[in-house]
């Protein structure tokens, strides 16, 4: 295999999808030695089997606001691969939604689903309609359509959806009444459910517990813990709040948050009320992280992120593409020792390359933020054996993937020098496993 000319094929078939090929390029260039010591893979081009969807689904949503407009919206289901497992991935309700943020989302689901020792393969799908100003019953009233023209594409040993931005408790909650009306049946087939219906113990937590639980294990290869360590997080969404919570927990003092409008740094560490607070403003209200600054007399600051502020670990929770070249330079300069991905490829290649090139510790999404797909993974199971677990035995299990994923990372990125690279660790472990699943299965 050559990695730039697959590359730049995809690129030719696939024009105007930046961010898909985004995730390819840094998937290919570090697997690209390991492939070449397996002729069979490129006899039955594997490469490209794996990084063309199985199916995409693409369809017009129309639904009603409450003054009785009429209003449209795309939604879409990408179903990358099942080599290894049913189809299991988020679903993402924001107006930023197109095909390629879902094909590369996909695309890091497959490898990231893999990692985690689970029988899932990997899918992404969602909308361009955002939930953000508008009423309950006009969320309802778009699941509903939403989740008329989806049901016939998933099902619990098909295609397992689940949350992701913008897809709450809330909006599971709705589409899985409308999947149980359509089907007449009560199955697994979303993860993310209320308790009461189906939903796992700490399923909301697991994304950023699971993030934590990876830093630490990081952390412990250079014989430090976050007792005391300044923490920059961003966003204040699901995942930066429980990985918030989590910091809090361990030791480590909090200092940023933030929205799509700016970001808060308070200098004296968000504690247990002050994110209660939060929980509550964003959770309940909906409301916007400015408002926190001017609760509690703190620096704000619009229109930015928080790189810029000094910390010992940097925690991206938010969103693709949030930490670039420059801003990497600036953790750096600042003396951040680790960075740990919460949110889904928030480095952009370049800032990678920095983290990497100041030989400091980078955990990418696909393994630092897999305990949200685990929990989901183990809903499923508990799902299907009709039982629920306890928060202790979801949270022991979450902890232990967690750390498989750390040690498969480490078997296959540790480098002649000693340092670890989890970018190609994560990459080649998940790969391998996917490879050879599809290489028994046959040409299909």
């Amino acid at each position: 295999m050559n990695a730039q000319q697959v590359l730049e094929d995809l690129k030719r078939r696939f024009p105007n999808e930046p961010e898909y090929h985004q995730a390819v390029e840094e998937v290919l260039f570090t697997i690209e030695d390991e492939y070449n010591l397996h002729p069979e893979f490129d006899k039955a081009n594997l490469i490209e089997r794996l990084c063309i969807p199985d199916r995409v689904f693409q369809f017009r949503i129309t639904w009603a606001d409450d003054k009785g407009n009429v209003k449209t919206n795309m939604g879409y289901r990408v179903q990358h691969n099942n080599a290894i497992g049913p189809y299991k991935g988020g679903l993402r309700f924001h107006a930023s939604v197109n095909l390629s943020i879902l094909k590369f989302l996909a695309f890091e689901q497959t490898f990231k689903n893999a990692l985690t020792t689970l029988p899932m393969g990997g899918g992404k799908g969602g909308s361009d309609f955002s939930p953000r100003g508008k009423s309950s019953m006009e969320v309802m009233r778009f699941t509903q359509a939403f989740m008329l023209e989806l049901w016939r594409h998933i099902g619990p040993d098909m295609d397992i959806p689940a949350g992701d931005i913008g897809v709450g408790g809330r909006e599971v909650g709705f589409m899985f009444g409308m999947y149980k009306k359509l089907t007449r049946e009560f199955t697994g087939t979303l993860t993310g459910k209320g308790q009461e219906f189906g939903g796992s113990l700490i399923r909301p937590e697991a994304t950023g517990y699971g993030n934590i639980y990876f830093l630490m294990e990081m952390l412990k290869t250079k014989g430090t813990d976050l007792k005391g360590k300044v923490c920059l997080v961003s966003g204040s969404g699901n995942v930066a709040q429980y990985t918030t919570e989590k910091v809090i927990e361990l030791g480590g003092k909090v200092v940023t948050m933030s929205d799509s409008d700016g970001y808060i740094y308070d200098p004296d560490g968000i504690d247990s009320e002050k994110l209660a607070y939060i929980m509550e403003l964003k959770n309940l209200y909906r409301g916007r992280i400015r408002e926190y600054a001017e609760h509690y007399g703190c620096k704000y600051v619009a229109g930015a992120r928080p790189w810029s502020e000094k910390g010992d670990i940097a925690l991206p929770s938010a969103t693709q593409n949030e930490i670039d070249g420059d801003e990497a330079k600036e953790l750096v300069a600042n003396g951040v020792m680790a960075v740990s991905e919460g949110a889904n490829m928030p480095s952009t290649p370049e800032a990678i390359k920095v983290f990497q090139d100041a030989k400091i510790l980078y955990a990418p999404g696909k393994a630092a933020n897999a305990g949200g797909v685990s929990v989901s993974g183990l809903e499923m199971t508990q799902n299907s054996i009709r039982l629920s677990w306890s928060k202790e035995e979801v949270d022991e299990k979450l902890k232990s993937i967690m750390k498989n994923i750390h040690e498969a990372c480490v078997k296959y990125g540790t480098e002649p020098d000693g340092y670890i690279n989890y970018v190609k660790g994560a990459n080649v472990a998940g790969f391998m496993k996917v490879a050879h699943a599809m290489m028994a299965q046959g040409v299909v």
